[in-house]
C-alpha cells in the first residue's frame, strides 16, 4: 500500500472505534444512528466516477438506490449487496464502487438499503435483500440479465440470497461476484488466526462480537448466515476474490471449494498483500482497480453464458 491508501484504510479503520461499546452496552451515549452516519460519509470518501448518477428506489417495499451510467451498454443489470457485518452500511456510502460497476459494465445498478442488526437481527438482511431480488424479477427483468455482486456480509450475501431464491422456487441470477465475503461466521478458519496483525481492518475477537450482534439467538453455522454450511447445488457460476492479509482468507477459500465440491463453477482469487475489499480503493491503489476489472469480466462473461 501507498501512503495515501494506508491512511485512507487507517481511517476506516478508525471509523467503527465507538461500535463495540455500544454492542456490549459500555458506551450507552453513542447512537447507532451516529456510527452509521459517519461510516457512510467516511465510505463516501471513495469518490464515484464520472458519468453515472444516482436516484433513490422502492426495491417491493425496501428502499435502494439505482446507479445509471450515461452510456447503457446492455439491458442486464447489477444488484451490488453492501458490507458492514449486517450492522453498518447503506447505498450513499458505496457511490464509488456502485458508480464503478456502473460505469464499466454499461449497466443499471441497484443497491438495496436492508434492515441492519441488532435492531434488525438475522435474517432481516436476507429477507429484505431476497425481497429487492424478487421486485427485479417483477420488473419483468430476466434473472438471466441479473448479476449479483457485494463486498463483506455483501459478498457472503451474493451465495445466500441466491440459496434463498433457491428455496422459495425463484429463477436464479446468471452469475455472481463475491468481494471479501464473510462466509463462516464460526470463524474457524486459519487465517483468523495467523493473519491476525496482519489485516489492517479485523480482529477475530471483533468480528465474534459483530456476528453474535447480527445472530442473536442463531448459531453461527446456520446456512442462510454463513454460507460455506449452505446447500449450494445449482448455483450459477461465481467468483471468489480475498486479499491474501484477511482473516477471511481461509473461509473464502473454504466457500470456494464448497462451490466446487458442488458442481458450480466458481474462480477463486487471492490477492498477494490485500486488505479486506481493497477494491474501494480503485483510484489510488492499482490492484483495486485490477480486481474492479476482473469482476467486471467475470460478470460480462456469465450474462453472456447465460444468454446464449
Amino acid at each position: 500500500m501507498n501512503t495515501k491508501v494506508q491512511a485512507a484504510v487507517q481511517t476506516w479503520a478508525n471509523s467503527l472505534s465507538d461500535l463495540v461499546p455500544v454492542l456490549k452496552g459500555i458506551d450507552t451515549t453513542t447512537k447507532m444512528s451516529d456510527i452509521r452516519d459517519s461510516y457512510a460519509k467516511m465510505l463516501a470518501q471513495n469518490p464515484a466516477p464520472t458519468g453515472v448518477k444516482f436516484e433513490a428506489v422502492d426495491m417491493g417495499g425496501v428502499p435502494g438506490t439505482l446507479v445509471t451510467p450515461d452510456e447503457i451498454k446492455t439491458d442486464a443489470v447489477v444488484m451490488y449487496i453492501h458490507g458492514g457485518a449486517y450492522i453498518v452500511g447503506r447505498p450513499d456510502g458505496y457511490h464509488g464502487i456502485g458508480g464503478n460497476y456502473a460505469k464499466m459494465l454499461g449497466a443499471r445498478v441497484y443497491m438495496p438499503d436492508y434492515r441492519l442488526a441488532p435492531e434488525h437481527k438475522f435474517p432481516a438482511s436476507i429477507d429484505d435483500t431476497l425481497r429487492a431480488y424478487e421486485w427485479l424479477l417483477e420488473q419483468k427483468i430476466p434473472a438471466n440479465k441479473i448479476a449479483f455482486s457485494g463486498e463483506s456480509a455483501g459478498g457472503a450475501m451474493v451465495v445466500s440470497v441466491m440459496v434463498a431464491a433457491k428455496s422459495k422456487g425463484l429463477p436464479l441470477p446468471a452469475v455472481g461476484s463475491s468481494i471479501s465475503p464473510w462466509a463462516n461466521l464460526e470463524h474457524t478458519g486459519a487465517s483468523m488466526s495467523n493473519r491476525e496483525g496482519l489485516d489492517p481492518l479485523n480482529s477475530k475477537p471483533v468480528l465474534d462480537i459483530l456476528a453474535r450482534a447480527f445472530l442473536g439467538d442463531t448459531l453461527a453455522n446456520h446456512p442462510l448466515a454463513s454460507p460455506v454450511f449452505a446447500d449450494v447445488t445449482g448455483l450459477p457460476p461465481i467468483l471468489v476474490q480475498i486479499g491474501e492479509n484477511e482473516l477471511m482468507l481461509s473461509d473464502a477459500m473454504r466457500l470456494a471449494t464448497h462451490l466446487a465440491d458442488n458442481r458450480v463453477r466458481v474462480n477463486l482469487e487471492v490477492w498477494p498483500a490485500m486488505f479486506h475489499a481493497w477494491h474501494f480503493y480503485a483510484t489510488m491503489l492499482p490492484e483495486g482497480q485490477q480486481a474492479m476489472e476482473s469482476s467486471v469480466r467475470f460478470i460480462e462473461v456469465g450474462l453472456a453464458d447465460a444468454n446464449r
